[in-house]
């Protein structure tokens, strides 16, 4: 039987997280999961309840955490970049409480949350002094991208060669031209290397996050000395990666397994 608790990190209503504890007596590793939908806030984190509950079923605890997106009062930047720091610093008040085991921590991010994850990752290890001052307090183990945004200049040109509005330039504040520092600062493919272990897994029928975009993001974390994996997946579109009840599915969580293998080697 797991439990689910509904816990706050900050004062806005979107600064929060459910934290799921597998039944399972000693330290938990944990999985932190961040949801997609181009930033914006009409979509929410019960996106990812489904894969949340299989994990813990599984023995991870979850923490399926919520920011201000693009539509809220403090979304974008750099709202955003703030919020999900603080959602996982805040592990550090939940750790003794629930047993947490934070010498074990994932990051598992979808479509957008793929971005989040990836840029997290290199806040630990390279932190940067710029306009995201904050500090990432929780060492991240390694990072799983479903379908990630890795390349946010190349998202933008996508949307642009579309004729669309990109919810690119929506969450960055502009278009690569207008505002490229803030680009450099918050692209995953322009703050590599990383030097935390990524999995990259993308499905090669997916209309939303061209699988290109991982493809050319897992050449470059290569050439720099990443230590980085790439799964494409035929036959998988863009939401097949977070259905528990999908072949894709197992792709993601035969790579937790291979995480936990070596991570106690």
């Amino acid at each position: 039987m797991t439990e689910t608790f509904h816990i706050s990190y900050g004062d806005h209503p979107s600064q929060f997280g459910v934290l799921r504890m597998p039944d399972l007596s000693g330290l938990s590793p944990v999985v932190i999961t961040i949801h997609g939908g181009f930033w914006q806030s009409k979509y929410g984190l019960e996106e990812n309840s489904p894969i949340d509950e299989d994990l813990t079923r599984r023995g991870y605890a979850t923490w399926n955490i919520e920011y201000r997106r693009v539509g809220e009062d403090g979304g974008g930047w750099p709202g955003t970049f703030f919020d999900v720091i603080d959602a996982v610093n805040h592990l550090t008040q939940l750790k003794e409480r629930f047993q947490l085991d934070l010498s074990r921590v994932v990051i598992l991010g979808h479509s957008a949350g793929g971005h989040l994850a990836l840029w997290l990752a290199s806040r630990f290890n390279k932190f940067q002094t710029n306009e995201i001052g904050k500090t990432l307090l929780i060492p991240i183990r390694s990072v799983i991208s479903l379908a990630g945004v890795l390349d946010l200049r190349k998202m933008w040109e996508i949307h642009e060669e579309k004729g669309m509005n990109s919810p690119v330039a929506s969450f960055i504040g502009g278009s690569p031209q207008e505002v490229s520092e803030r680009y450099r600062l918050a692209s995953p493919i322009e703050l590599l290397p990383l030097n935390v272990e990524q999995i990259l897994i993308h499905g090669e029928l997916d209309l939303h996050v061209p699988v290109d975009l991982s493809i050319e993001y897992h050449r470059r974390a290569i050439e720099q000395g990443d230590k980085v994996r790439l799964v494409v997946l035929p036959e998988v579109e863009h939401f097949m990666v977070i259905d528990p009840s999908s072949s894709a599915w197992k792709s993601v969580t035969d790579s937790l397994e291979t995480l936990k293998e070596s991570s106690s080697s």
